[in-house]
């Protein structure tokens, strides 16, 4: 098996004398969700066919925002209106191809249906809210503890408009924000210049949200916190989860291309691939790629402050140590769909007449498309799997990955410690998608694997 800090010696849980967590994913949540359970003293198992935060993953390649004001979900009353543009215009911050559109009709109903009404929409935000409320503290801490404190950056995060009919269409999410606490500090014209001077003056009026942070290089963040899980005793296996086993009805082994992992418990925070997972474990799940995009700037000033995002282009703007980085466009359409570039020619085209300094051509180093794991109700499936016994659930966290990571990874090691978590977690169950299981979709007990590897 190929394995990184990983003995192959056969070795059975029982003779660790303890429980063994094996972690199915290496993105931002499952290494939170590993850390917590691993501070416990409890051994824990990443499993992985990419590297930890890794290109392959959808927490390489965010914006890397987070902060308490992370509660609002994609849909919102109203939206049914914008879904023909959705198919016909590809420059809107939101598109679907139309050749996927009959495959992925389910869940655009699913979706309508959540944002149905504004009672719906604050329901929603009030779960998110306790998923991000301690969101920038908490990575502050965790980046310090993995020895990379430099890479979390605390500026708040600056929402910009051209004119007052922009604030006004965003009086319903800020009222929302308002109720739970979350605030946010309008700035003056000068305010919004000292603060931003390479702003394009057409952006007159800001926003900022004081709590926010940013993280300046995902990919290394991710690494950082998988050597930190690493020299508390952890290990990482760079291997594809390909089933379960179980004994008496609970998960026993994680079968994977490589052999097959002996564990008490499992988690499966896989992202997209989370999908597949629950299936076999006989759990169906609303979840498609909510494709995403992001071109990254090399600059050699201080263009950017801090983040940024701009109501009109709906894209989240943060400077990282290689520049300024460009994220959004949410692009619905198979997750083994080849990547459409015009969505990254659209948030590089923006960068031009964002600045008063212009963005030269030849600047730009990078270009990326990663797959958001998205239910249509806006909210992650956290929890235990419904048939099969100390097998949890953490994936689905769409677009907010980064800021509701470290709640959730909190939330697992509740569950598998067999602690009562601090607030009620019913909405983010699994089982809310049961409505919609076909029976085909069913636990499927997998074969022996005698003549498979053990670790």
């Amino acid at each position: 098996m190929n394995s990184f800090g990983l003995t192959s010696n056969n070795e059975v849980v029982e003779r660790l004398g303890g429980r063994r967590v094996v972690v199915v994913g290496a993105g931002i949540v499952g290494l939170m969700s590993a850390l917590e359970i691993q501070r416990a003293g409890v051994e824990v198992v990443i499993v992985d066919a990419g590297s930890p935060g890794g290109r392959q993953a959808a927490s390489y390649g965010n914006a890397g925002w987070a902060s308490n004001a992370a509660v609002m979900p994609i849909s919102v009353p109203g939206l049914w209106r914008r879904v023909p543009s959705y198919i016909f215009d590809k420059s809107g911050p939101f598109t679907i191809r139309w050749s996927y559109l009959p495959r992925l009709l389910p869940w655009l109903l699913r979706l309508l249906w959540a944002g149905r009404n504004w009672e719906q929409v604050e329901a929603c935000a009030r779960v998110r809210f306790e998923l991000c409320r301690s969101a920038s503290a908490d990575h502050v801490r965790i980046s310090a503890e993995a020895g990379v404190a430099h890479l979390v950056q605390r500026r708040g995060l600056l929402l910009v408009c051209r004119d007052r009919s922009e604030i006004l269409s965003t009086q319903h999410e800020r009222g929302i924000r308002r109720q739970l606490g979350i605030e946010s500090r309008e700035l003056s014209p000068s305010e919004l210049r000292r603060r931003e001077p390479n702003l394009s003056s057409e952006y007159r009026f800001g926003f900022l949200n004081e709590d926010g942070c940013h993280i300046s290089d995902l990919g290394a963040y991710c690494e950082a916190i998988a050597d930190l899980i690493l020299r508390r005793g952890g290990r990482i296996v760079r291997a594809r989860a390909t089933g379960f086993e179980t004994v008496r009805g609970e998960v026993a082994k994680v079968l994977t291309d490589g052999g097959a992992i002996g564990c008490t418990h499992a988690v499966v925070a896989a992202g997209i691939g989370s999908k597949r997972l629950a299936a076999i474990a006989g759990d169906y799940v609303s979840l498609e790629s909510e494709r995403g995009y992001h071109v990254v700037f090399s600059h050699p000033g201080n263009i950017l402050y801090g983040p940024i995002m701009p109501i009109d282009g709906k894209m989240a703007i943060t400077p990282t140590l290689d520049g300024f980085r460009i994220a959004g466009q949410v692009e619905l359409a198979s997750e083994k769909a080849l990547p459409d570039w015009r969505r990254a020619d659209i948030l590089a085209q923006f960068a031009s007449r964002l600045f008063r300094e212009p963005v030269q051509p030849g600047i730009e180093v990078d270009r990326w498309m990663g797959h958001r794991p998205s239910t249509p109700d806006g909210l992650p499936c956290i929890g235990p799997a419904s048939a099969c016994g100390k097998l949890y659930y953490a994936f689905g966290h769409g677009h907010s990955g980064v800021a509701h990571a470290p709640a959730t990874g909190k939330l697992v090691a509740d569950l598998v410690l067999g602690r009562k978590p601090d607030f009620d977690i019913s909405p983010l169950s699994i089982q809310r998608f049961k409505l919609f299981q076909s029976r085909s979709c069913r636990f499927r007990k997998s074969p022996q694997t005698q003549s498979q590897e053990e670790v």
